[in-house]
Formats: C-alpha cells, structure tokens, sequence
C-alpha cells in the first residue's frame, strides 16, 4: 500500500486486541513520529509506551486525575477511565515538551507534537495495525503530569491507543471536499 492509499484508509477504532506492534516496528513507528515538522529544530516530543500490566498502572492513575478534574465523578466514569487502557495492547503517550525560551510559539510546539502522534498512527497503518487517538479530561492538564512525573512544560497532548483488530472493520466514511474547500475571492 502506497503512503496514499494508507493515509486515506487509516480508521480509528476503539477497541483492539493482540498482537501489538513488535520492537521493531516500534522503532519504525517513533522514526516516523521523529519525522514531524519542527520549526525551529526544537524536537519538542516526548513518549511513554505503556503495555501489559502498566496498563493497569495507568488506570489508577487515570482514576485519580479524574477525581481531580471532574466534580463528583460517578462510579461508571471511574470504572470507565479505570478500565481505559485495557482497550489495546500498547498505549503511546504522546508529549508537547515546550521549550519556553525559544522563540518558536508554544502553539506550534504543540501542532508538531500531534504532526508526529499523526505520523506514528500512519506509520501503524502501513504496518497493518489500528490506532485511536484519545484525550478528554485526562490530557492538557497539571494533575495528569504530577501523576507521570512530567515537568511542568510538558503537555499531554494524547493517548495513542494501537494493537490488532480479528473484527471487520468498515471503511472510513467519506466526506465531501466541496464541504471543506473554498477558493478565495
């Protein structure tokens, strides 16, 4: 499949299954993350892979931002972030590290990041896996980089969640350009 044909078949599903990517697709996978724009060369990424039991590291973790965040969170949207990362095998979290005392906007930091979280679900694509990227009220927020041990420049952007899929998985839907598309003038 050409990088055409990936780009326009790549879907978001949102659940997955074994087998994850191996280490070297893995690599593969971040090369291509590596390759997104940067203006200004800052490299202003940063992951932390998540898989096997972590995942339910994470969950904890999930479960107190979310108390944290939310006013009175209800018992299903506590068992719900709990049990989030056992939707796929692997879960990249995918960082902004801004770099503040560079002239490069932190808004532009922050569009490389996700140029790069593009780029690794592409690259999952090309290699025959699904990936979702998932946000909500457990990323772009201090409680969540307390939790991972972030420093305080550093902004989650997402979660990339990415694995296999035994289920048939409809195409993309299809969208009108013209919706999208208009000339000036």
């Amino acid at each position: 499949m050409n990088a055409i044909e990936t780009i326009l078949s790549r879907k978001s599903i949102p659940l997955m299954e074994d087998p994850k990517p191996s280490k070297s697709q893995l690599k593969k996978i971040y090369k291509a993350g590596l390759r997104a724009p940067d203006h200004g060369g800052l490299n202003p990424w940063k992951f932390i892979e998540v898989s096997g039991k972590d995942r339910l590291k994470l969950g904890k973790k999930f479960v107190n931002v979310t108390k944290k965040v939310k006013k009175n969170p209800s018992k299903e949207l506590l068992s719900k972030v709990k049990k989030a990362p056992l939707r796929a095998p692997l879960i990249i979290i995918t960082i902004a590290n801004i770099k503040k005392d560079k002239p490069i906007p932190e808004i532009e930091q922050i569009l490389s990041a996700g140029a790069a979280a593009q780029n690794m679900m592409l690259a999952c694509s090309a290699m025959g896996f699904y990936s979702i990227w998932r946000t909500g009220h457990l990323a772009f927020n201090e409680y969540i980089n307390k939790s991972l041990k972030l420093n305080k420049s550093d902004v989650v952007i997402g979660y990339l969640y990415i694995g296999s899929s035994s289920k048939k998985i409809p195409s993309p839907k299809k969208l009108k350009i013209e919706k999208f598309v208009k000339k000036l003038g």
